[in-house]
């Protein structure tokens, strides 16, 4: 190693730029190769490291939501959702409604693809560099309760707000009529609902379970061989 491969070595070590330390070369050499100015070179160097930085943040917001498993809008099998519109689906993809402050509420029976489509959106709002946090309603509320009883409701609340995106899953199971008895004020648990529908996106989904839809495809196969 020259003296000066050895300088740009410790540079980028010392800037905390691995990418950098990593690719400078190749770069340099493709660089010399295609005739690239001094500014593309830098440019392809810097986009390098930007790019992979990015990339580590996002891993790890999409590790620090908590989320049960990896969901995709681009997985989400939409042709068995013919009711649900693709166009409002398309824009919400886009988290422009985070910044804005508004909900989404997604409605339907049990296993239509509900909880698949809030955790994309949740790896969605990740990948634009919004903190998000997950998990199912039950849990929100043992949250709260606990913070509650240990005297440690605002402190959590005010961590809450470091989130951009708080993604509440199986709202249906707690059923809203008995939000006032969980919330212990059914005033505050109006407001609540109120809250939630104010400036909301609804998308309602519709169609067979795909549990349903799968078994029945697999005893389909079977009766085929």
């Amino acid at each position: 190693m020259s003296s000066l491969e050895a300088t740009i070595e410790h540079l980028a070590r010392a800037m905390k730029m691995p990418t950098v330390r990593q690719t400078w070369q190749q770069l340099a050499n493709q660089a010399r190769d295609e005739g690239w100015s001094q500014e593309e070179y830098i440019a392809a160097v810097l986009q390098r490291q930007v790019a992979d930085r990015e990339a580590s943040r996002t891993t790890l917001r999409i590790a620090g939501a908590h989320f049960p498993s990896m969901k995709t809008i681009e997985d989400f099998n939409c042709e068995f959702q013919p009711s649900l519109r693709r166009d409002v689906l398309a824009n919400l993809a886009t988290t422009t409604f985070i910044p804005k402050a508004e909900n989404v509420i997604l409605l339907g029976p049990p296993d239509v693809g509900k909880t698949h489509l809030g955790i994309a959106l949740g790896v969605k709002a990740c990948q634009q560099g919004y903190p998000t946090l997950f998990d199912t309603a039950a849990g929100w509320m043992q949250r709260l309760t606990s913070a509650h009883q240990s005297e440690n409701l605002i402190s959590e609340l005010r961590r809450l707000k470091r989130y951009k995106l708080l993604n509440i899953d199986e709202v249906g199971y707690l059923p809203f009529g008995r939000w006032g008895e969980l919330c212990g004020d059914d005033v505050v648990a109006s407001a609540m609902l109120d809250r939630l529908v104010y400036h909301a996106e609804v998308l309602t989904l519709a169609g067979d379970s795909y549990r349903v839809k799968n078994r029945q495809d697999l005893l389909k196969n079977v009766d085929q061989v």
